[in-house]
């Protein structure tokens, strides 16, 4: 399976921006999704966004508007672009690729908003 690893997370404050990269060890060109999720503890893993290979979004309702996801077939990298942050985006953030054959996911990189 395709290897993924996340990067970009860190600490920032409310309000503040991230940008969250996911490179992929080959070509994300055929993967049917890409997709970013996230867990915080004590909850359950939850999509935030995620991209077709027809280039197709899907936003969680929690961050319509200051979410943006992305994908650069060239450089095999899926990016999740999360402005006006807030202290409630505080997870771990995964990448997965998933297709009929396909259900890959990277470790995950933190993300922590302060209040």
């Amino acid at each position: 399976q395709v290897q993924l690893v996340e990067s970009g997370g860190g600490l920032v404050q409310a309000g503040g921006s991230l940008r969250l990269s996911c490179a992929a060890s080959g070509s994300i060109f055929s993967i049917s999704v890409m997709g970013w999720y996230r867990q915080a503890p004590g909850k359950q893993r939850e999509l935030v966004a995620s991209i077709t290979s027809g280039g197709s979004t899907n936003y969680a309702e929690s961050v319509k508007g200051r979410v943006t996801i992305s994908r650069d077939n060239a450089k095999n990298t899926v990016y999740l672009q999360m402005n006006s942050l807030k202290p409630e985006d505080t997870a771990v953030y995964y990448c997965n690729a998933f297709s009929p054959w396909i259900n890959s996911w990277g470790r995950g990189t933190q993300v922590t908003v302060s209040s």
